[in-house]
């Protein structure tokens, strides 16, 4: 076995292989650029090398400051992670011409797999089912329209080196096409350095499929079950489970074989997964192959009880499997959850800055947290935001949605926006609970943006009883510390009134053995807890259920947050009640005479000029952040007055970029 292994990767992965590294008694080696430098990951690893600056173009990109690293700490062998250099066949070959072992597929699968073209003609040839499509070259944005008229729209453009969501676009029609093609070839090139783009036919209402497989270099190639990945936002997936509620066990058979099929024409072997389009009658196509770990395969190992990361060590390391095929057995249900820093009520864009206070649910055999944040951390603009996977086991896929749902309640993140709301609304949907999902689902369920409306709110008297009885407490401790009540004594039967937004809430109380009673109208809330003034999370039970709610102190509020839903409260006697008055919002500032950029990124394209008279839907600016180009149109009829930013420059949030006469 292997005595020493590098990562070249970082964050959460990077973690993640250090942990079964060090339970297999192997030594790691962690790189990191100059804004990693103090990263839980570099912390973890045994020894860490310094890559070079922030940018990873410029540090984790490079394969030869990777392979050097390797050479000055003698490690014997490179895990890549996913991203990065993962799929580069020429790091591959590079690590084999230096003596140092790749854990991960040979060259040629990568090459045969990193193309999409070429993957789908492999696919054909090992009777892989296919979606109908173009596997040449698009030549330009008049052939695209001429190859999308002879498929039938709608279609689906993708870049032919691509993967993420990144060089992707359906189109419905010739003016569809022909701009989705410039933009997807834009992209293309700015994210994987080769604009070539080819076409598909767009499956209606489809679902995101994937099989996972392992193979070693003995012959033996396994799947290991599926996992849907149909909750995806702008082709990023958000959420993803095991196995899928749509398949039955006659179609996971025969997903299976033909992933296995693929896997054994390009002799495979390492970890991999084979991604399928499925419809909702089961019918499923070939999408592509990933030749690495993917971000979601916790769900795997949570169903399978397989630790894929040393399974990929030991075939790298010549091993044979140590199962086969009918060793697989499936148990429970798994879901994961990404943790994003951005802000969800503003079109997602990402957030960045300092994790003042950072406290993950605790884990067990139930819940996994991988993540390479900690309380302190940096979420930095020149990587992924993701702050943590979060996944959830249970003997049902409801358990397993439900300890999701407390698992997220008990997630304490300040300093940055994240998406626990949003997360949380997706799993309260009643068409999510039934398991009728499609790649569609968020952008059908929420059309018109993500708001706080959005955001469910089952009960709204259980946070007004909460927000008394953390008063109560409070009070009590006031009255103690002031010397006006015994510490063995408390206050008890009082009124109050829990002001929200502009509603008054009658609450009465009375002390119960570990807590309170609370009437609020004609509801009666039990609760029962040892929450402590300063701590974040109460926990405890309402009404003999188990609940957790974050707990911060905004002023002389309480901001209590329970399944994403955040209420401001301030619980007054009855007096003052009477005589208080909340004080009307300010209204926002008019804006309506700049362009302000929507999220932090780099201006790519100015379309007008000074003077110009522009029409409401045309274009006025191109903004890329996270490698996505982001077309900036008029909502107006507008004069540009003013050009406030430069192509080439970088933007902050809301920073203006025109203005309007």
């Amino acid at each position: 076995m292997f005595k020493k292994i590098l990562i070249a990767n970082r964050g959460e992965i990077a973690c993640r292989i250090i942990r079964t590294a060090h339970r297999m008694g192997i030594k790691t080696v962690a790189v990191y650029s100059d804004a990693d430098r103090r990263s839980l990951h570099v912390r973890l690893a045994d020894e860490a090398v310094h890559i070079g600056p922030s940018p990873s173009a410029q540090s984790y990109l490079v394969a030869e400051r990777i392979i050097q690293a390797c050479k000055d700490t003698g490690a014997e062998a490179v895990h890549p992670g996913f991203g990065f250099l993962s799929e580069r066949a020429a790091f591959a070959e590079a690590l084999a011409k230096a003596g140092i072992v790749f854990i991960g597929p040979g060259v040629h699968a990568i090459t045969s797999m990193g193309d999409k073209i070429a993957s789908k003609l492999l696919a054909q040839k090992a009777g892989v089912t296919t979606i109908p499509g173009f596997t040449g070259v698009i030549e330009g944005p008049d052939h695209a329209v001429e190859i999308a008229r002879g498929i039938g729209y709608p279609v689906m453009l993708k870049a032919s080196a691509g993967g993420g969501g990144k060089g992707m676009r359906v189109v419905r029609n010739d003016e569809e096409c022909r701009d989705g093609f410039l933009r997807a070839t834009n992209e293309a090139v700015a994210a994987f350095g080769d604009g070539r783009v080819f076409a598909e036919k767009f499956i209606e209402d489809p679902r995101h499929v994937e099989i996972q497989v392992l193979a070693d270099r003995h012959g033996n190639v396994i799947y290991l079950g599926e996992r849907e990945c149909s909750i995806q936002r702008r082709h990023q997936k958000v959420l993803e489970e095991a196995p899928s509620p749509l398949l039955d066990e006659k179609t996971r058979r025969a997903m299976g074989e033909q992933a296995v099929a693929l896997a054994r024409a390009v002799d495979y072997c390492s970890a991999g997964t084979v991604e399928f389009v499925t419809d909702q009658q089961r019918n499923f196509y070939f999408l592509e192959m990933n030749t690495r770990l993917q971000v979601e395969h916790p769900v795997t190992e949570m169903v399978t009880g397989v630790d894929l990361v040393e399974l990929m060590i030991r075939v790298a390391n010549g091993e044979k499997l140590p199962l086969a095929q009918k060793d697989v057995r499936l148990r429970g249900w798994a879901l994961e959850a990404r943790v994003y820093a951005e802000d969800p009520f503003r079109n997602f864009l990402p957030s960045t800055g300092r994790l003042v206070r950072c406290q993950p649910p605790a884990a067990g055999d139930a819940v996994r947290v991988d993540t390479g944040i900690e309380e302190g951390s940096e979420v930095s603009m020149f990587y992924d935001p993701m702050i943590a996977k979060l996944v959830t086991w249970g003997e049902t896929r409801g358990q397993a949605i439900d300890r999701m749902q407390d698992a997220l309640d008990a997630y304490y993140i300040r300093g940055v926006s994240h998406n626990i709301a949003f997360l949380n609304a997706v799993l309260s949907k009643e068409r999510f609970r039934a398991g009728r999902l499609s790649t569609g689902f968020i952008a059908e369920e929420y059309p018109e943006g993500f708001h706080a409306a959005d955001v469910p709110q089952a009960d709204p008297g259980l946070l007004v009883a909460v927000a008394a009885g953390i008063h109560r407490r409070f009070m009590d401790r006031a009255a103690r510390l002031s010397g006006q009540l015994p510490s063995h004594e408390r206050v008890v039967g009082n009124d109050f009134v829990v002001v929200t937004g502009r509603t008054h809430h009658a609450v009465t109380m009375q002390a119960v053995p570990g807590g309170f009673r609370v009437r609020v109208g004609t509801a009666d809330y039990e609760l029962r807890t040892d929450w402590q003034m300063g701590q974040p999370l109460l926990c405890g039970s309402v009404n003999d259920e188990p609940v957790c709610i974050q707990v911060d102190r905004i002023g002389i509020r309480y901001r209590l947050t329970r399944r994403g839903s955040q209420v401001d409260a301030l619980v007054l006697t009855p007096q003052a009640a009477a005589a208080e008055r909340l004080m009307l919002e300010k209204q926002p500032p008019d804006l309506s005479k700049f362009l302000l950029s929507p999220m932090p990124g780099l201006l790519k394209r100015l379309a007008v000029k000074l003077g110009d008279e522009i029409k409401a839907g045309e274009e006025l600016a191109v903004v890329e952040a996270m490698k996505m180009e982001n077309s900036l149109r008029a909502t107006d009829d507008v004069k540009i007055g003013k050009i406030l930013a430069t192509e080439g420059q970088s933007l902050t949030v809301d920073q203006p970029i025109l203005g309007f006469e």
